[in-house]
């Protein structure tokens, strides 16, 4: 695969444009790490996140794996800030503004906004997508919507 090529202007269209081309662009590949490598950057070339990431539960912590955009916070504890909560509640975290999030880290002081997915294996979570954007209000549950379906592509 070349690149991604994205021309729709609303969020909804890109990740329909998106959806097939990160499917062909992981399949045939098992490597759990190559396809995270992979989809965060199909994600933030088509959608332009000021930050996106893996966190991978290691040693019972949350662990950076995989991501685009400035360096961020290598370790996260369970029930820590939006990566910690999504993680301890199993459940999709959606911050419209993460300054009234109770325990939010700031790995940088340019994140706006948030939203956090679970990643499960066997209905445990093993990890969790973090997506920050550098403006208020920039996630909805049409990026819960794709971005679910997205994960459920990565080879668990």
């Amino acid at each position: 695969m070349e690149s991604i090529v994205v021309t729709a202007t609303s969020r909804e269209a890109r990740y329909q444009e998106l959806l097939p081309q990160i499917k062909g662009l992981l399949q045939g590949e098992a490597d759990l790490i190559a396809n995270m490598a992979n989809m965060v950057a199909a994600l933030k070339q088509g959608l332009g996140f000021f930050w996106i990431g893996f966190y991978l539960v290691k040693n019972n912590e949350l662990v950076l794996g995989p991501f685009q955009g400035p360096v961020a916070c290598t370790r996260i504890q369970k029930g820590k800030g939006v990566c910690g909560h999504a993680w301890q509640t199993a459940q999709t975290v959606l911050v419209p503004d993460v300054e009234a999030f109770p325990g939010h880290i700031a790995c940088s002081a340019l994140s706006k906004s948030e939203v956090v997915l679970p990643i499960f294996r066997d209905n445990e979570v093993v990890g969790v997508l973090d997506i920050d954007a550098d403006t208020l209000n920039d996630f909805t549950e049409v990026d819960v919507q794709y971005l679910t379906q997205i994960l459920q592509l990565l080879p668990l």
